[in-house]
């Protein structure tokens, strides 16, 4: 294989095959039911097929088609049990792995970024990669310490992490989002109650970001400081950095994606809760929120802490997270429909003019989204995000109606697709906790 196909045809090409098939099968779908089939069969067969094609598709390509495929790949415990497990095999895959860039092309990155001299930081370095994911792959290495000096001794040689962009993939990430926001409306037909176009959007503005790997240094660093000595939570250590290069500490431990597949049921109610404590803490501690809570940028240390690798993607929240939500989360548990109304119109997700909306009514579509907090203890699973999916997805549910009077303001965005992500994992790992201690901790405005 070599670096990131770049040419805009070959990738729209790739592409482009999504929507024709989804036709087909539109079609398929159509004389179904003129013959009869029951409609729930069709939907379910249309899926599936569409479904198969389009993380086909995905994992072939690096750049935004896989990191949109990876952002999609939280939703997976929503879709029905018939569905699931064909989606589950594609989706680990897009959230572990990519076809692997040869040693040449790696070299050629290497010498770019550190020098021609780049082996003389490496006591080793594995040509093999350990990991690879949309916009870069990651190799294992050991880091050469430099020679003891005057009054200064020798430290040891460390393992570490070198992160390595693929070549081109700037060009790839504006190139694959340009094509998916145009195929919108293929991805209702996997899942119905999600808005494809926003995500797109909001992964379109931070893909400088995501590719200048100084910036994911930085970020690294203050989440690094803010978890110091944390018995919950380890960010590795920043080694070196340029705009294409990230090298940091190694971490060994179980990837949350087998903890998720085969782990019991105390190990995945544990890590549930070191997901929610990561969630809600960050913001406080480091000014910042993870905003790519895929399984992928996760590992349970040996020490039963939550590792965090990756921190390309995040939401900058100076003042932590905002007051109002919990606030009005306080509101709404304590059955003040009038207040919850009056404090969502002042945030923007309610119209000011809008006078089909009744107060009860909206706390009563608002609190099985709140299950989580209401109780002591909670356990997401599967079936409870299935059911809501089903709640507010299907245009039969009063509560599909409902939701189309309500608005998500551009400053919530990218809070609202974490949160539902992070959900997503929680329900991937079914995990038992006490969630509602860990959001009174933390979530400024929902404790008095």
């Amino acid at each position: 294989m070599t670096d990131i196909p770049r040419r805009a045809a070959a990738r729209t090409a790739k592409l482009a095959s999504l929507p024709l098939g989804f036709a087909g099968r539109t079609v398929l779908g159509l004389g179904k039911r003129v013959t009869g089939m029951a409609s729930d069969v069709i939907s379910a067969e249309i899926q599936q097929r569409t479904a198969e094609q389009l993380f086909s598709v995905l994992g072939q390509l690096k750049g935004g088609a896989m990191k949109f495929g990876q952002a999609l790949s939280v939703f997976e415990a929503a879709l029905p049990d018939e569905l699931a497990g064909p989606y589950r095999q594609a989706l680990t895959k897009l959230q572990e792995a990519a076809p692997p860039l040869p040693a040449a092309s790696v070299h050629r990155v290497l010498a770019a970024e550190l020098g021609e001299d780049w082996r003389a930081n490496f006591a080793e370095f594995d040509d093999v990669p350990a990991a690879a994911a949309s916009i870069g792959q990651v190799h294992r290495a050991v880091w050469r310490s430099p020679p003891p000096g005057r009054g200064r001794k020798r430290v040891p040689d460390r393992t570490v992490a070198v992160k390595i962009q693929y070549p081109g993939a700037g060009d790839a990430l504006l190139s694959d989002l340009k094509q998916l926001s145009r195929l919108a409306g293929m991805f209702r037909a996997i899942q119905p109650g999600i808005d494809v176009k926003p995500l797109i959007a909001e992964l379109r503005e931070r893909i400088t970001e995501e590719l200048d790997y100084e910036l994911e240094a930085e970020t690294q660093r203050a989440f690094h400081a803010g978890y110091a000595d944390d018995p919950d939570v380890y960010v590795p250590e920043v080694i070196r950095a340029t705009p294409h290069l990230l090298v940091t500490e190694w971490i060994d431990g179980t990837p949350l994606s087998e903890v998720i597949a085969g782990g019991t049921q105390e190990e995945r109610d544990e890590a549930g809760r070191l997901m929610a404590v990561l969630h809600f803490s960050a913001p406080r501690r480091c000014g910042l929120l993870h905003a790519d809570p895929h399984p992928g940028n996760f590992r349970i240390l040996p020490d039963g802490r939550l590792g965090v690798i990756d921190f390309g993607a995040v939401a900058r929240l100076p003042d932590g997270l905002p007051e109002p939500v919990g606030r009005l989360l306080a509101l709404a548990l304590a059955g003040d429909a009038d207040a919850v109304l009056a404090g969502l119109v002042e945030e923007g997700f309610v119209k000011p003019d809008d006078d089909h909306l009744d107060a009860a009514g909206l706390l009563e579509f608002l609190l099985p989204m709140l299950a989580p907090v209401v109780e002591e203890e909670f356990q997401f699973t599967r079936a409870w995000l299935r059911g809501e999916a089903v709640r507010l997805g299907s245009p039969k549910s009063p509560a599909y109606q409902l939701s189309r009077h309500l608005n998500l303001p551009p400053s919530y965005l990218l809070l609202h697709r974490v949160t539902m992500g992070s959900i997503g994992v929680l329900s991937q790992l079914e995990a038992r906790a006490r969630y509602r201690g860990i959001v009174e901790e933390w979530l400024p405005g929902f404790s008095a």
